[in-house]
């Protein structure tokens, strides 16, 4: 379990400036969801009010608020007389949410209106992914994956698809931590969402949502393994 007094919470300190000063729960709850994404926060961290208040310079009330929202959103959960951790995900979760995944993703591509400019940003989420890998940050690399899916589902240009995303993908984040070994697990999937790319480019929709459905397929049966 990770310490609630150390590095999470300092790094939160850093997103304080994020935070007007008449700060909303919405405000917070996504400076912490984001802190779940890119794997600050791992499941079973316990999120220390006092901590995490003074971190953020919020008020106890906007903070339970915000918990109560992520929460909400299956992010976290409240254990009577322990507190609020970091929700830990099981196998019926993952198999769960790959199947809104491919819902949502797939949909995306289909509807998706692209341009040049659309595929040049989404080339620039996966060449981020490979300098990461190149630094061996297995972590940053995993996040760089996210933001592919984020970046895909843009491409349908609906706000309501984006911000359905963002809450997947924080979910998704604390499956990926079941995972033994990152490096085996995110590395092939660099390559495999620059084919993805390549194939709306050049064969166009279906083949690329076709592509997305075996990636998803293939990488929810890694994840359910992890759980044996």
């Amino acid at each position: 379990m990770a310490d609630p007094t150390g590095g999470p919470v300092e790094l939160l300190a850093a997103d304080r400036i994020q935070l007007d000063r008449v700060s909303t729960a919405e405000r917070v709850a996504d400076v912490l969801r984001t802190r779940i994404t890119v794997g600050d926060l791992p499941p079973g961290t316990r999120l220390s009010e006092e901590a995490i208040g003074s971190a953020l310079g919020v008020s106890r009330n906007t903070l339970r608020e915000a918990f109560r929202l992520l929460t909400h959103e299956r992010l976290l959960v409240h254990e009577l007389n322990r507190g609020v951790f970091v929700r830990t995900l099981t196998r019926d979760d993952v198999a769960d949410l790959y199947r809104l995944r491919k819902v949502v993703e797939c949909g995306a591509l289909r509807y998706a209106e692209i341009t040049d400019e659309d595929l040049r940003r989404v080339h620039r989420v996966v060449d981020e992914a490979v300098e990461a890998a190149e630094r061996a940050d297995w972590v940053a690399v995993g996040t760089h994956n996210l933001r592919f899916h984020q970046a895909l589902c843009e491409l349908a240009g609906s706000p309501r698809v984006v911000d359905m995303m963002r809450g997947i993908l924080a979910e998704l984040r604390l499956v990926f931590h079941v995972m033994g070994d990152p490096q085996r697990f995110h590395e092939p999937y660099i390559k495999r969402n620059r084919e993805i790319l390549v194939a709306l480019a050049e064969e166009g929709r279906e083949r690329a949502e076709q592509m997305l459905a075996e990636y998803l397929d293939d990488a929810e049966r890694q994840l359910t393994q992890a759980y044996l």
